[in-house]
């Protein structure tokens, strides 16, 4: 019996000893997530208010008109129909016409840009005397407009 209770004292004692000592022991493992997401909200706070402290610098401006916003450049639409008719913005126009209103409008802005439509059957000739009565009023950026074709049908494998 005796052996029995020294067994369990000793093992009940040090069971105990154990148990409360690693118990006790201080943790060392920081946990970070707390941490990173604070650094992540600080993160898109300055984000966001960066570029607002940039513009908040009140200045008093010279005042000139020389300075004024150029326009947004302007664009004249030309369309050739299949039977060679002549559009300028819509209306139907004579080639006499055509140099006049495209003169005015290259002395308006000498950036204008003249957006040239022609239907698919109208001969290359006609294309080029277009644009060469646009460059001699004055009109050196042409656009060519087009379709973007129509996709084929998917066929499926067999």
């Amino acid at each position: 019996m005796a052996f029995g209770r020294h067994s369990l004292g000793s093992g009940g004692s040090g069971h105990g000893a154990a148990t409360r000592g690693s118990g006790a022991r201080p943790l060392s493992d920081i946990n970070v997530t707390p941490l990173v997401d604070v650094m992540l909200v600080l993160l898109v706070i300055f984000i966001i208010t960066a570029p607002l402290m940039a513009s908040s610098i009140r200045l008093d401006l010279p005042k000139t008109d020389a300075g004024l916003p150029v326009d947004a450049p302007r664009s004249v639409s030309l369309a050739v129909d299949r039977s060679g008719q002549i559009f300028l913005n819509g209306q139907a126009v004579t080639a006499d016409e055509l140099a006049t209103r495209l003169t005015a409008a290259a002395e308006a802005s000498r950036d204008t840009e003249v957006q040239l439509r022609a239907d698919e059957t109208v001969p290359y000739g006609r294309i080029v005397e277009l644009m060469g009565i646009a460059n001699k009023a004055g009109l050196t950026r042409i656009g060519f407009v087009t379709e973007a074709p129509t996709p084929a049908p998917v066929t499926p494998a067999r």
